[in-house]
């Protein structure tokens, strides 16, 4: 596929996501929608719920975690991609890292508690061997979009 069809194509995802964080938003929750996508397929979805369910690991990405290894009978996740409208935190990386999810798309960084941009980039850690090569990270994708959010 082209840059300009990669762009469109998350771009496509992206708006999805968008949709789950105006529903989180709307149900009084911090605005974050994500989504896993094998084969271009959306096989997980997720919203923010930590206020609602008092559960604080009540992330979007990790919900779309458990319902994509719920979809595909498995944790290795490692031909899905991770859609997501805030960069994901330390607690969903490791989750990230844990099922192999090999591409992340994101909007939004989010400062010192992000597995990529703060000092703690578990989604670029390298040693701990298990979890094989770091994903690929694309950042900054429908960015001004999700601002608004």
């Amino acid at each position: 596929m082209t840059q300009s069809g990669d762009l469109l194509k998350h771009k496509h995802f992206m708006h999805r996501c968008i949709d789950l964080a105006n529903i989180a938003k709307n149900n009084g929750e911090s605005p974050v929608g994500s989504i896993i996508v094998k084969n271009g397929e959306i096989i997980g979805e997720g919203i923010e719920g930590g206020k609602a369910h008092l559960d604080i690991t009540f992330h979007a990405e990790i919900e779309a975690i458990r319902k994509a290894s719920q979809f595909l009978k498995s944790q290795d996740l490692s031909d899905c991609i991770l859609y997501t409208t805030h960069e994901p935190c330390i607690m969903c990386s490791y989750m990230i890292r844990h099922t192999k999810i090999n591409t992340i798309v994101f909007a939004l960084t989010t400062g010192e508690y992000g597995g990529f941009s703060s000092q703690h980039p578990l989604l670029l850690d390298t040693t701990i061997h298990k979890w094989g090569i770091p994903p690929v990270i694309i950042s900054g994708i429908m960015e001004e979009e999700c601002r608004k959010l």
